[in-house]
């Protein structure tokens, strides 16, 4: 039960943070939320400190779970125009409902580790089934640098989902085609441009 009701609370953290910012993110906002008596969540986070571990933490869960089921369901695309439609769909579902609330709590999260290093948690790569099926996917088209290519190819998608909650709208198709094509671009022929002319 104990266990239950500090996941309800984390829960309800993650809507407070992602309605009202870190300001707003009090012990108190965090009962109104889970509709639970006054003095419940400081019975079980008993400073902010830990309450915003057991928010960063949840987060980090529910993350890694939406990820590797994802990449369990999912096959190793054979085109870049499958991996473009995988990602999109990644990003519409966190640009709305439950996913558009957790994506604002983690980059409130982004924000405050500024000042709260508890929060770095949230910013840390993790090693999952999908990123494994971009990187396989990378490593079949024969770029040499899959792991690397992975990691930037993924940072930039979560740069496009950061964006439009601020500047509003979805992600065009057009822009992910054209991440999954820069993953794809030749290192030899960037090391050419840049090399003495």
């Amino acid at each position: 039960m104990t266990a239950d009701r500090r996941t309800v609370l984390a829960d309800a953290a993650i809507h407070v943070l992602a309605d009202e910012g870190m300001r707003g993110l009090t012990h108190r906002a965090v009962d109104r939320a889970a509709d639970l008596p006054p003095g419940t969540t400081s019975a079980y986070f008993r400073t902010r400190q830990a309450l915003l571990t057991a928010l960063v933490r949840r987060l980090v869960a529910q993350d890694q779970a939406e990820l590797q089921a994802a990449g369990e369901q999912a096959q190793v695309p054979r085109a870049a125009a499958e991996l473009t439609d995988g990602l999109a769909g990644f990003v519409e579902r966190r640009l709305t409902g439950e996913g558009r609330q957790r994506s604002l709590a983690r980059y409130a999260c982004a924000v405050g580790s500024v000042r709260h290093p508890e929060l770095r948690e949230i910013l840390v790569p993790r090693q999952n089934t999908a990123r494994d099926v971009v990187r396989a996917f990378l490593r079949a088209q024969g770029v040499a640098d899959a792991e690397g290519r992975t990691l930037t190819l993924l940072t930039c998608v979560d740069g496009l989902v950061f964006d439009r909650p601020v500047g509003g709208g979805g992600v065009p198709r057009g822009e992910i085609a054209g991440l999954v094509a820069a993953a794809l671009r030749d290192c030899g022929e960037e090391a050419g441009a840049t090399g003495p002319g």
